[in-house]
């Protein structure tokens, strides 16, 4: 597939850093000052300098990267996020900042990765009831998440110090 693109940064195109990479890295475009400051449990919007066209019948998703996510707790906020076949403007991130520490994105960071998905329009039809499945109506959480013993949630970790969601932490 061929993505037309335009590219208002001083920064490289979009690429793959491995041959089986199903994603292209998306750097951070950060005029005037050079950085930004994602303070704690706060979210920017970043600039990427690229502007692209996708084929009808195509989306692009903006995933988190998982080394930023997992190291310093910097998210992409509609993860997912979808860039329709139709949208022309600057791709730009919402990044979430999870973490208790302030983060700072530089200019050509790679902060961001981007997929490319075919899409199929549904066609809806309107019923009165839905066929029955075994699973039901039953949603979130519906289906347990560890019967073996019961899970410990980890709210918040860096490099020294792991904490619950009950605010109980421990260091490494």
């Amino acid at each position: 597939m061929k993505i037309q693109i335009i590219n208002k940064s001083e920064h490289p195109l979009p690429s793959y850093q491995t041959a089986g990479a199903v994603a292209v890295d998306l750097t951070a475009n950060v005029e005037g000052t050079e950085e930004v400051v994602i303070l704690p449990h706060s979210t920017a919007l970043i600039g990427t300098g690229i502007h692209i066209a996708i084929p009808h019948g195509y989306e692009a998703q903006i995933r988190s990267r998982s080394g930023m996510a997992q190291m310093f707790g910097i998210a992409v906020l509609n993860s997912p996020g979808t860039i329709d076949s139709d949208y022309r403007g600057e791709i730009r991130v919402l990044l979430i900042n999870h973490s208790m520490l302030s983060f700072t994105i530089n200019n050509g960071d790679r902060i961001a990765q981007m997929v490319f998905s075919k899409c199929e329009r549904a066609e809806f039809e309107e019923v009165e009831v839905l066929p029955d499945t075994e699973r039901g109506s039953g949603g979130f959480g519906s289906t347990g998440i560890n019967t073996a013993k019961e899970a410990t949630q980890t709210c918040y970790s860096d490099r020294t110090t792991i904490c619950d969601c009950k605010g109980l932490c421990k260091e490494k």
